[in-house]
């Protein structure tokens, strides 16, 4: 299996960095061997490193490439979003259950307690995700902002619904209880009913949930 006739050298990247999300997420970091990466996509060892120098990097690329981007898309379907409804969106999304690749961060933090050769591009990973939330909002600290989501990231993929299942009514009370409590001065916080159209996601806005909305005051 060396390179694929007719498949060009990015198109061969990007079929490794789609077969090494679902194998690392699938076995795990220690559990994966490259050979197992390179077979899933089809090609070489040889051609894997020629597109990548080592397990590690290829381990974050694919998180990079395919972890599961929510914060980021949904800043991008609305920039005016305030960073209050940002974490509301997101905490609506947290019971749901998750596809493999929702898995990487965890297999990738895990991994990089252990293994140095992961530590490294993990903080180059991190360090990116904080500077791009640095611009939510100006008033928080980047680094507390990307640890927090870390911290939601993981948490949500410990402890999927299977596990602890929690009442759509029961999650809802808790996100407008949040939403009161992170609000900041100037903006008010109040319920509104959201139904999921063909822009939206269900996974990120469930019907039986009551969504918060942010409405900022005329300035």
């Amino acid at each position: 299996m060396g390179r694929i006739a007719g498949v060009t050298a990015a198109e061969t990247r990007e079929r490794l960095l789609r077969a090494a999300a679902d194998v690392f997420a699938e076995r795990g970091y220690d559990g994966t061997r490259v050979a197992d990466i390179a077979a899933a996509a089809g090609v070489s060892n040889g051609a894997l490193y020629a597109h990548f120098p080592s397990k590690a990097d290829l381990l974050v690329d694919a998180l990079r490439t395919h972890g599961r981007r929510l914060l980021a898309d949904l800043f991008a379907a609305d920039p005016d979003r305030s960073i209050t409804d940002l974490l509301l969106a997101i905490g609506r999304w947290l019971p749901r259950r998750r596809d493999p690749s929702g898995y990487l961060i965890v297999e990738a933090l895990v991994a990089a307690r252990r293994d140095r050769d992961v530590a490294r591009p993990m903080r180059d990973y991190i360090g990116e995700r904080a500077s791009w939330l640095s611009e939510l909002d100006p008033s928080l600290s980047p680094n507390a902002l990307a640890h927090f989501c870390l911290l939601l990231a993981m948490g949500s993929a410990l402890v999927p619904p299977s596990l602890h299942a929690v009442g759509d009514d029961e999650w809802a009370a808790l996100l407008a209880r949040l939403a009161t409590a992170l609000t900041p001065p100037g903006v008010t916080a109040r319920p509104t009913a959201q139904t999921p159209t063909a822009q939206t996601p269900t996974a990120l806005t469930p019907t039986a949930l009551t969504p918060m909305a942010q409405t900022r005051t005329s300035q």
